[in-house]
This record gives C-alpha cells, structure tokens and sequence, in this order.
C-alpha cells in the first residue's frame, strides 16, 4: 500500500496560467528561456538550460490566505506538458540531483501551521516521506521545497 501521493500543479491551472498571462495574485507572468533547472511544477521534470521556454509567475500552495500562507515564484513549462504521473514515487530526476534539487520537506497540520521541517540531504527522499508521515501524525501534508531558493515545488499528501 502507498503511504502518499505527489501533488503537482494541474494541467487545468497550468492552462488557465498559460492563457490569461496572469497568476492568481493578478499579476503578469514572465516568460523566458531558462536559466536554471527549476523543475516545471506540472511534470515535475527539470527545464532544458538555454532551451525550454518557461512561465514565471507568483503561486500559494495553500487552500486558505493566512499568516502561514507562503506565496512565491515558481515555474512551469510555455508548451502543454502532462502533470506528473508516477505519484507514489517521488520524481527520480528531482531526487537523483541534489546538486541542483537541494530539497526541504515541511509539514503542515489540517489548520496550515508548520509543524516540522526536514532537509532531506543524503536521504532517500521516499523513505523520509513514509518515516515522516509515520512519525508525526500532526503532520497533514508535506511540501517539498528547494533547500536554498525556498521555492516550492509540490505537494505530498498522506494516501
């Protein structure tokens, strides 16, 4: 039995960014050759340096605005791409880079307070994923974000 689930942003969201060029702040979206990695928070692959065109826009991962809502820049690919799939998997190409995908795990409660915090380091992000949820069970859900940027990167519910 799975003990989570990977949220990436959806494909519906990520058209309704692509068309109307603005976030959910209304704010306009940037767009520009990538510079960085980043990964696309729809597929959750990493960007082609000098190649792939990305959208930059401001996103809040959480469902209610309060003093623990954490809005901030992310990215997702110009051109249509499929959300991420393989959802009881953390991404491979994500977890097998820590160089470039330096991560955090954060978790939340079911009232959106932070109540742990991980990085993960040398550890097997899917095992530390398990152990967390098994450990903590204030622990509503996990983000994982980058160590260093602070950005987020998607969601981890428990399954």
């Amino acid at each position: 039995m799975c003990s989570f689930t990977i949220v990436p942003l959806s494909e519906k969201f990520a058209a309704q960014i692509r068309t109307s060029r603005k976030d959910e702040f209304n704010i306009n979206v940037i767009e520009q050759v990538a510079t960085g990695y980043g990964p696309c928070r729809v597929s959750l692959t990493p960007f082609v340096l000098g190649k792939d065109i990305r959208l930059l826009f401001r996103h809040s991962p959480f469902s209610v605005r309060n003093a623990f809502d954490q809005p901030g820049p992310v990215f997702i690919h110009k051109k249509e791409v499929k959300a991420y799939s393989n959802i009881h998997r953390f991404p491979p190409e994500i977890k097998n880079d820590p160089v470039n995908f330096p991560l955090t795990l954060i978790g939340y409660s079911k009232d959106q307070k932070m109540v742990h915090t991980q990085l993960v380091g040398n550890n097997d992000i899917d095992e530390l994923i398990v152990s967390i949820f098994a450990a903590n069970k204030n622990v509503d859900y996990l983000h994982a974000r980058n160590s260093e940027a602070g950005c987020y990167i998607c969601k981890i519910e428990r399954s």
